[in-house]
């Protein structure tokens, strides 16, 4: 039903950048079209199908380059019945990347709002796609009185910290990306939006709540819609497909179930571990083939160090575990045979698993469950939302390798769960994922908005002086947060409440699955800065994205294998285990009583021409980094990186490990459970204070004597 306030809408969407037209969308062809262009045009499509809307205006730029199509230069161009494409002039006619459009934008707005008065009624909504549609959208409805809505697709503060760790200066980001500009954009556009569109919950917490017109009231979650023409159930003609006969060279026994895993190769998205989950169950092999497709390779070496690694890991632990002939990891696939994959998969009584450590949404599961296949997935962001409305799988910690192996079991053992999920899969996706389904959600979201039945609260515009937050507080993890579960929750509940103007670190020794493992069992905030493996590794939120050039910087007159072979023959040394080695840390066991001390190791390295730095921690472990690593300068490096001047950092440690990171111009507490000797010259450093309180009461006591926070309520000391 539909009351008289909502029916025949007008709904008009902002897009400027990119190229957009009706058919053969051009996408890849640069950075500005892709999904966020193929995206909008189905969405124009879609409502205008529907019997509440009336007509939908997709409002782009207008671009004239005899480099391009004609069709660009069309200032009206159909989309379907209801719908169509109109076209703006905005600066100079040729076609510009979004990032040189900012100058214009207001010239865009100006046209915009003429075009608008030129029809017969003003638009119910206006709905704005990406930051510099934001800016135009809130010129627009501030001009006419109408609400607006609003769509991210991706946040420049989060792109800042992916730039920042691609090796890309500060400098370079304002120059070539218009950071800055890009964020005000942003802020504003949230401080007028009436509703902002999001895909998962996940986003509303960790995404937009560094901004300061954060306004969790206003954000809707409502899904991307799949494509039910591309992804359907199995007609079972899939096993003649190209795809099924290259998946049969690999395997023994090609008509065993299949276990499919699909994605980047991305550290991320942590396919080593499900590998390991396999080759670790021997029930699982009996069950099923693995079939791993990690993107389109030629050869590894030429790849990218992050790809090279994966796909190094991958090989490396199917030889380790003797998995040949039991697993398919083809080098090439093509787009259109992501479909018949799935199909492949539910044809054969198989399950599709994400095992990614950070999930946003999560697309390939959604196409998937279309596809009729159950699906195992990491518990983390959008699958949440995904197995919750589908019914049609398992969540599981994606670094769990016997729970990984545990819930695949179950749902391949168990042929009436693998229908249930197979069916509810199907079905879920067309009630909640579909098209149909997306613009259902979309025109609920709006109804309020148009009928007034629910008040928009406005926040106050004030121009904030800081574009990101400029404070930390950066922590080990064992030695300061797990100890105390009191105290622990309340530092959590104190970082939660000035997450806008503080962020969280942690620096620790665990390698980056293992502190993700520690985090979630104590339910610790994903942190906004990752240290890990005693400073080799950097990672930032909000999707951990690895620092590469850190990596890079590090790795200057580093020679692991010659320091192994160097270090076999000194006594009282025992190797720690394999979880604990990474391609930047060599850990041992030292034993003090039979081992030379650690001044005679580092002088039999350095006789030996090895430049490292030598690290003793907890009476009882050495380990071999670097020398250009440690805690502290991968703190310091990334706190440049991230654009927080060091005395702005309250760092908390306990054991030697932490020593140099608290040292220097920062601010530091060493908590109360500290290994004394090992930190006993730090207590005549200025701006260290040594707390009685334990763990993360410690830090708490710290904030509190350092006015951390500014109240004004600085402890007496």
């Amino acid at each position: 039903m539909t009351t008289d306030l909502f029916s025949n809408l007008y709904i008009v969407l902002i897009s400027p950048h990119g190229l957009i037209r009706a058919d053969d969308l051009e996408l890849g062809r640069d950075a500005d079209t892709g999904g966020q262009t193929k995206y909008v045009v189905e969405l124009a499509r879609a409502l205008a199908e529907r019997p509440e809307v009336g007509h939908v205006d997709l409002i782009t730029r207008r671009v004239v380059d005899p480099l391009l199509s004609n069709d660009y230069a069309e200032i009206i161009e159909p989309l379907s019945e209801n719908a169509r494409i109109v076209r703006i002039e905005c600066g100079e006619p040729g076609y510009l990347a979004k990032e040189q459009l900012w100058d214009s934008l207001e010239t865009f707005a100006d046209n915009t709002l003429i075009y608008l008065h030129e029809q017969p009624r003003l638009p119910h909504i206006i709905h704005s796609h990406y930051a510099d549609a934001g800016l135009i959208g809130t010129q627009l409805c501030s001009l006419l009185g109408v609400p607006l809505v609003h769509t991210g697709h991706s946040l420049g503060r989060s792109k800042r910290k992916r730039l920042l760790a691609s090796g890309i200066t500060r400098e370079q980001i304002e120059t070539t990306y218009c950071m800055s500009r890009r964020i005000n954009a942003e802020e504003r556009t949230l401080g007028v939006a009436s509703r902002v569109v999001v895909s998962t919950s996940q986003e509303i917490e960790e995404q937009y709540a560094v901004y300061d017109y954060y306004q969790p009231d206003q954000m809707r979650v409502v899904p991307p819609g799949t494509d039910l023409d591309k992804f359907f159930p199995a007609t079972g003609d899939e096993d003649k497909s190209n795809i099924a006969a290259e998946l049969r060279r690999f395997l023994k026994d090609a008509n065993k179930p299949i276990i499919l895993a699909l994605s980047r190769p991305d550290p991320r998205k942590n396919i080593t571990t499900l590998v390991e989950a396999y080759g670790q169950s021997a029930r699982l092999q009996q069950l099923a083939n693995l079939v791993i497709v990690a993107g389109n390779r030629d050869d590894i070496h030429s790849m990218d160090a992050g790809a090279q690694e994966v796909l190094t890991s991958i090989l490396m632990t199917i030889d380790q575990y003797d998995l040949y002939g039991k697993v398919a990891f083809p080098k090439h696939h093509k787009a259109d045979e992501v479909p018949q994959l799935f199909r492949l998969t539910a044809l054969s009584g198989g399950i599709f698993i994400n095992p990614a450590l950070t999930e946003p949404f999560g697309l390939t599961l959604t196409e998937a469950a279309a596809c009729g296949v159950p699906i195992v997935a990491t518990e983390d962001g959008g699958p949440i939302d995904i197995i919750g409305n589908c019914e049609n799988g398992r969540l599981v910690d994606p670094l769990d390798t016997a729970a990984i192996a545990s819930v695949l079991i179950e749902i391949l053992e168990d042929k009436k769960i693998w229908k249930t999920f197979a069916r509810n899969g199907i079905k879920g996706v067309k009630r909640h994922y579909s098209w149909s389904a997306h613009v259902e959600k979309y025109l609920d979201m709006i109804r309020p908005l148009i009928e007034q039945t629910e008040p928009v609260k406005r926040m106050e515009l004030i121009t904030k002086p800081m574009l990101y937050r400029d404070t930390a507080i950066i922590t080990d993890l064992d030695q300061n947060l797990l100890g105390d579960p009191e105290s622990l929750a309340q530092f959590t509940s104190m970082m939660q409440k000035h997450r806008k103007k503080v962020s969280f670190g942690v620096a620790t020794g665990r390698n980056l699955q293992s502190a993700l493992s520690v985090l979630r069992k104590y339910r610790i905030a994903q942190p906004d800065l990752l240290i890990t493996s005693l400073g080799t590794e950097i990672y930032y939120a909000p999707n951990l994205t690895r620092d590469s050039v850190w990596s890079r910087h590090i790795n200057h007159r580093w020679h692991r294998r010659d320091l192994v072979e160097l270090l076999q023959e000194v006594p009282g040394l025992e190797m720690q285990g394999k979880e604990c080695q990474t391609p930047f840390k060599i850990s041992y066991f030292i034993d003090p009583a039979v081992a030379p001390d650690i001044l005679s190791i580092h002088r039999l390295l350095l006789q030996h021409e090895q430049t490292v730095n030598v690290t003793f921690s907890h009476g009882q472990f050495l380990d071999i980094l670097p020398y250009r690593a440690s805690k502290g300068y991968a703190l310091r490096w990334a706190a440049e990186q991230l654009d927080i001047p060091l005395e702005n950092l309250l760092v908390a440690g306990g054991t030697g490990a932490d020593e140099d990171m608290m040292r220097g111009n920062m601010r530091a507490v060493v908590v109360g459970n500290r290994h004394d000797e090992e930190l006993s010259e730090l207590a005549e450093v200025e701006k260290i204070y040594f707390a009685e309180g334990r763990y993360a009461a410690g830090i708490i006591e710290a904030v509190e004597h350092f006015d951390f926070f500014n109240t004004g309520k600085r402890a007496r000391t």
